[in-house]
């Protein structure tokens, strides 16, 4: 479950599209889009208050337009994917035994995820 962030002016319920960012050594007011985590001393602002943000006197508003081509997934984030769905279906290595056990659980079989697992203390032609 994921919460949607909302605008933070006051008394506005709409959902938050740009992220305002004040950089007071250049008297600067930074536009972006909606940043990746809410920050404590950022401002999620919804479109409305976005297109009528304006900066105190002296001050500059710098607008930063998102890419349209980065808002969907790259063949580099896909790549990423597959690799990290192969390494996660990888078999796991045997585990050494504990100093003091008589052994560790052996792996028989895998499938998908699951792993069907046999412990050597006891026998196998047990049911």
């Amino acid at each position: 479950m994921s919460i949607a962030r909302i605008c933070s002016r006051a008394g506005c319920q709409k959902p938050a599209v740009s992220t305002l960012t004040y950089v007071y050594a250049d008297s600067t007011c930074v536009l972006g889009p909606l940043a990746t985590y809410a920050e404590p001393h950022c401002y999620d602002l919804c479109a409305d208050h976005a297109d009528r943000l304006t900066a105190p006197n002296g001050w500059e508003v710098i607008r930063l337009a998102p890419d349209p081509a980065a808002a969907g997934p790259s063949s580099d984030d896909l790549e990423a994917l597959a690799n990290a769905v192969r390494e996660a279906a990888r078999p796991l290595p045997p585990r050494e035994p504990r100093p003091g056990t008589p052994g560790a659980p052996v792996e028989v079989t895998r499938r998908g995820h699951l792993r069907m697992v046999r412990d050597p203390g006891t026998n196998s032609s047990e049911g």
